[in-house]
């Protein structure tokens, strides 16, 4: 036997604290572009500016009569932009999501090692154990098929 240790395993969520640290930031910029257009202020703040821009219009200096065909080009430049933020973030988060259900599955393959092994030592039965897990996982799908589809 060598020194004693026992090799660690390094699973992916260590990866993806490292990535994490490390995003940049056009990226820390478009999240938080994003959060603010999702929240009321950005309401508020939109209501506020098109109030002001029609009132100084229909009233002042009329740099953009009605039907205020700069504000629209204004907005739709915006709505443009906003839309990739949005789609920016969305990717990350994707990417983030998938990530997770990588870290989930070698955990689960992980813990499933780990109760195998302990099961051995105890003189369980593993074959047993799978058999009845996989009765069970059937018997589960047959129950809840039945539900979805209902009496008859």
């Amino acid at each position: 036997m060598t020194s004693g240790k026992v090799p660690r395993l390094t699973l992916r969520q260590e990866r993806a604290a490292f990535i994490q640290d490390r995003k940049r930031l056009q990226d820390r910029v478009a999240d938080q572009i994003t959060a603010f257009s999702g929240s009321m202020a950005f309401v508020y703040l939109h209501i506020l500016w098109f109030t002001i821009w029609i009132v100084i219009n229909e009233t002042r200096w009329r740099f953009d009569p009605f039907p205020f065909g700069l504000l629209t080009l204004i907005v739709s430049l915006e709505a443009i932009f906003l839309s990739t933020f949005v789609l920016l973030s969305q990717n990350r988060e994707s990417a983030r999501s998938d990530m997770r259900a990588e870290i989930d599955f070698e955990t689960n393959v992980l813990s499933e090692v780990w109760l195998e092994a302990v099961a051995e030592k105890l003189g369980v039965d593993v074959k047993q154990v799978h058999a009845t897990a996989k009765d069970r996982i059937a018997q589960s799908k047959t129950l809840a098929s039945a539900n979805v589809n209902g009496p008859g």
